[in-house]
């Protein structure tokens, strides 16, 4: 339960960072005067995104496996960049979150959170990592 927070939380700055750096990625609060509702979108993102990730991005990256091997590995950005569009999907029938302005600018976000999650996720090893 602590990693699925910690992978949460990681994935929830990613998420605000990557909405900062580019401008055609973007996460919309249900109220946007709020820090709360901000704090709140951007971890509910960040949750609805691991999910897809999860359960259709591995089910594709078994499926696709051969794909994968003759583009060496290539596929995968146009793979993550189309569920980052399906995230953006699912957020806009709740009302908020995450808005994506076209096909390659979900390819760019998608490389550009993949990036600062690993990142971050490097920079907390040592602090989570067991003496």
């Amino acid at each position: 339960m602590g990693k699925f927070l910690l992978r949460l939380l990681i994935n929830a700055v990613a998420l605000w960072l990557t909405d900062l750096i580019l401008g055609g990625v973007s996460v919309v609060p249900y109220e946007r005067d709020d820090a709360l509702a901000s704090v709140l979108t951007f971890l509910l993102v960040a949750f609805i995104f691991g999910v897809v990730n999860g359960v259709i991005g591995n089910l594709i990256r078994i499926v696709a496996f051969p794909i994968y091997i003759l583009t060496l590995g290539l596929i995968a950005l146009i793979v993550n960049g189309l569920l980052l569009l399906l995230v953006a999907g699912i957020s806009d029938l709740l009302g908020f979150g995450l808005q994506v302005d076209g096909f390659w600018w979900g390819v760019l976000g998608a490389v550009v959170l993949g990036l600062l999650s690993w990142l971050i996720g490097i920079l907390l090893r040592p602090i989570t990592k067991p003496r």
